[in-house]
């Protein structure tokens, strides 16, 4: 809306001045009238330039910023599914997460079936039964290999940390499900960027955009482990790094 209006008051600005100095001026003071003409066609030009590229470069760096938080989150979100395959339920505390990932294992299970002879009664049957074998164990620092998971809690180029919240929800009647959320505002991510496009942002309603006031991975209202941002973000660190 304010590059619309921009360019109408320069068109209208600079066409005054125009038919000022073919119509009206006398002729001696035309030149110091087209050199202001100059002046003030240089000045809105640049208006309109930096109304135009403000919106794509703040886009431009939103894209990058968002693409290191999402990365934290997903490591934080593998972190809590691996936690609670483990100890069946997820953790609102950062370091419990570091520890298990340092020192915790995964077994290795292997299911087979097996026929086991029973007796029902006075018959003698055949049962093929499944079994479950833990034939190892894996640690898990192994599936964190390569990922900065003792940094993962803190917002990248901030000095802000995740909020990391744990609850519960009923899954079926009776039975609940652990769920957790880990969240950052968009204006921290954001900070230091145009206002207005911040408000825009932070009212976004989703699409190719983050939807809502937040970047957040899992939810506290329903089980899902899923991120907020669209699938096009997940590729977004490879591509703003080539």
């Amino acid at each position: 809306m304010m590059s619309i209006l921009i360019i109408i008051v320069s068109i209208l600005v600079v066409g005054g001045l125009a038919y000022l100095i073919v119509n009206k001026l006398p002729a001696k003071l035309k030149p110091l009238v087209s050199v202001a003409l100059w002046v003030v066609i240089v000045y809105f030009g640049y208006q309109i330039y930096q109304s135009i590229m403000t919106p794509i470069n703040f886009n431009k760096e939103k894209k990058k910023r968002y693409a290191l938080v999402i990365e934290n989150l997903k490591t934080i979100r593998d972190a809590e599914l691996a936690y609670a395959s483990v100890n069946r339920k997820f953790t609102d505390k950062y370091q419990d997460l570091v520890n298990f990932i340092e020192n915790d294992s995964f077994a290795i299970t292997e299911v087979k079936n097996i026929v086991v002879t029973e007796q029902r009664g006075r018959i003698t049957i055949d049962v093929e039964k499944r079994v479950v074998d833990t034939v190892g164990f894996e640690m898990v620092r192994n599936s964190f290999e390569g990922r900065n998971y003792k940094e993962m809690m803190n917002v990248p180029g901030t000095d802000a940390k995740f909020e990391l919240k744990t609850g519960s929800v009923e899954k079926v009647q009776g039975v609940k499900a652990s769920v957790f959320e880990a969240k950052v505002d968009k204006a921290v991510v954001l900070d230091g960027m145009d206002k207005d496009l911040i408000r825009q942002e932070k009212e976004a309603l989703g699409g190719i955009n983050v939807p809502g006031e937040y970047i957040a991975v899992g939810s506290l209202e329903d089980v899902n482990s899923n991120g907020n941002w669209p699938p096009f973000y997940d590729g977004v660190k490879e591509e703003t790094e080539d």
